[in-house]
């Protein structure tokens, strides 16, 4: 029987190889998942020093546990999910909090939002210059963010995720993703309005 070739297999054949002694399919594993990987790690644990040594501890745990893999989700959905629980063992043996617990109260309304943040992108060399300078901005400002506010803007806005699979990565009840989401960008905001003028944004 042909082997397919690991950069155009599915997740189950994907997963048949390396449950089969490939080493070259668990490669091609780690850089489909690597940058939802290196995003939950950046956004949720701060000390960059820290950061090296969880993403190897998940990638053990994937290997390892790649055989009890279900398919009930996307491969990559699913090692988002060790590596979002990973991240979680290391706050809290660290004793560090996600979210503060006053954070954690629902609002009534929760707006959508749909990929609104990341700004366009420009040939003009002027216009895409203050692209950059307005990314920056509101890259220092997620930064502000509780861990948990920054990594749901990261899965949604950035890797572009849908409710449910944040909802997968998370074990949080899609309305909750909604609603701190919502949270999320209300600080986000707010804390834009207070450090620049509106001209300046």
């Amino acid at each position: 029987m042909r082997t397919l070739p690991t950069s155009s297999a599915t997740d189950q054949q994907l997963v048949a190889q390396v449950l089969g002694g490939n080493t070259a399919a668990f490669g091609q594993v780690v850089q489909r998942t690597e940058g939802l990987v290196t995003q939950l790690i950046f956004k949720m644990i701060r000390h960059p020093a820290d950061r090296p040594d969880l993403a190897q501890e998940v990638y053990l745990k994937v290997f390892k546990n790649l055989a009890g893999f279900k398919f009930q989700a996307k491969l990559s959905t699913w090692v988002g999910q060790v590596t979002y629980n990973t991240c979680l063992h290391y706050l809290e043996k660290k004793q560090l909090v996600l979210l503060d617990p006053a954070e954690a109260v629902p609002d009534d309304a929760a707006e959508d939002g749909r990929r609104a943040l990341p700004p366009a992108t420009s040939d003009d060399p002027e216009t895409a210059l203050f692209d950059q300078d307005l990314a920056g901005i509101l890259g220092a400002a997620i930064e502000q963010l509780p861990p948990l506010y920054r990594t749901l803007i990261s899965l949604y806005h950035q890797q572009e995720l849908s409710y449910e699979e944040i909802a997968q990565i998370t074990s949080l009840p899609d309305g909750t993703v909604k609603n701190y989401l919502f949270r999320a960008r209300k600080q986000l905001k707010q804390h834009l309005l207070a450090r620049y003028h509106r001209h300046d944004l």
